[in-house]
């Protein structure tokens, strides 16, 4: 069982290992909930999550010949690193099996930390199993990344240290995937205070606990199809289970578009880069009327390649009309393209791509096309930039925006 007795042991164990991640005061999300919102920033840790507290206090409960036998997990990334240092500190040998879609910023971090990494299957599920078939051929300890109490206990210290630092928190806001960081951090939370609510939040396309409170067990998904790679689970483990139907009040759920948006946020307004599992905590707040309260939102992970970064901050870009394209047709005379920079420059806009292409008409003196990306404020500035260009004559028509 989960005691407070252990999280209490755990949560001093974990001290050893973790990096202290004071919380975080957000003025910006303060001021659009009406709340006082705090960030616990958790991709701060050494290995960039959460994971390495339940990695640690697990393995520091095995026994030596457990150890010794080498351990064995499944991880889309974050559990992973958190299992490979944590093994590196104890001096055993730790072979971790992820997804082949795992970002390579991930598997490359697990490498260096000297694990052994074998990429098996599309989703977490697929990686698991093929772990539990090493474990029995070679005989490895495993270490399961969600479906233990002592993992749970492990990440529950987070619960501990929030309410440290801010006791009277009213909400705290917990990504969930498998379900072993809710269940630790809403079991300990309602022993510490009853009356602290703890919400989990969900990718709307790999809602695994949402399906399993509502079938009263764990249910296995079709699919886990999301950005959110490191919550991507379709089932959710059976021994915390019973823990997150008791403590936890609401779960809720958030789409891939809202994460991208919220990515841009957190970029611009904190300077931080936490990856899109982590930012389900954040993306929820506008779902709950916290006018008034206190609220922390745990940013899980911050495991974040390069290309994935640079991909949703362009989505977000576009997503938030802060870029955007638009077509006009032209006479194919000089000085018009001049004028449509103009229009656009007097605007306050900013030109980033142009397109002219005479060919989209067989009467070139009629019309040629020019195609204009543009930088701009935002929707409001946008329009004023439509309406300046249909001011001057010119027939802006919205197109797709391709930034390559």
């Amino acid at each position: 069982m989960m005691t407070l007795e252990k999280f209490e042991e755990a949560s001093e164990l974990v001290k050893k290992v973790t990096n202290p991640t004071k919380l975080v005061y957000s003025e910006y999300l303060s001021e659009e909930t009406g709340g006082k919102i705090y960030l616990k920033p958790e991709n701060m840790q050494h290995t960039g999550a959460y994971k390495i507290r339940g990695a640690y206090y697990k393995i520091s409960t095995l026994s030596e010949e457990e150890k010794q036998k080498g351990l064995i997990t499944a991880s889309a990334g974050n559990h992973a690193q958190g299992v490979a240092y944590a093994a590196k500190m104890f001096g055993c040998k730790a072979t971790i099996v992820m997804p082949t879609v795992t970002p390579l910023i991930k598997v490359n971090r697990t490498k260096n930390l000297g694990a052994d990494v074998v990429l098996y299957g599309d989703v977490y599920d697929d990686a698991c199993d093929k772990a539990y078939e090493l474990a029995e051929e070679h005989g490895y300890t495993f270490v399961h990344p969600f479906d233990d109490l002592d993992v749970a206990t492990g990440q529950g210290s987070i619960a501990m240290e929030i309410v440290q630092e801010l006791p009277t928190v009213d909400y705290i806001f917990v990504p969930v995937g498998g379900g072993g960081l809710i269940a630790g951090v809403a079991t300990l939370a309602k022993m510490l205070n009853p009356k602290i609510k703890v919400i989990g939040v969900e990718p709307s396309e790999a809602a695994s606990m949402k399906a399993a409170l509502k079938a009263g067990e764990p249910v296995t998904l079709p699919s886990a199809n999301t950005i959110a790679d490191g919550t991507a689970v379709k089932r959710v483990g059976s021994q915390t289970f019973e823990y997150v139907q008791k403590n936890v009040d609401q779960i809720l759920t958030v789409d891939d578009d809202d994460l991208i948006g919220v990515f841009l946020d957190m970029v611009e307004n904190h300077k931080m880069v936490v990856e899109n599992s982590g930012l389900l905590s954040v993306a929820a707040l506008r779902q709950m009327n916290l006018e008034g309260k206190k609220a922390v939102c745990i940013l899980s992970g911050g495991n974040m390649d390069v290309i994935t970064m640079a991909s949703i901050v362009q989505h977000g870009l576009i997503q938030r009309d802060r870029i955007f394209s638009v077509s006009v047709l032209l006479p194919d005379k000089p000085g018009e393209l001049v004028r449509v920079a103009k229009t656009i420059a007097d605007a306050q806009g900013n030109v980033i791509k142009l397109e002219h292409n005479q060919f989209v008409s067989t009467n070139r003196n009629a019309a040629v096309e020019l195609r204009v990306t543009m930088e701009a404020f935002g929707t409001e500035h946008k329009h004023e930039i439509l309406q300046a260009l249909e001011n001057n004559g010119f027939r802006p028509k919205l197109v797709t925006t391709k930034l390559y």
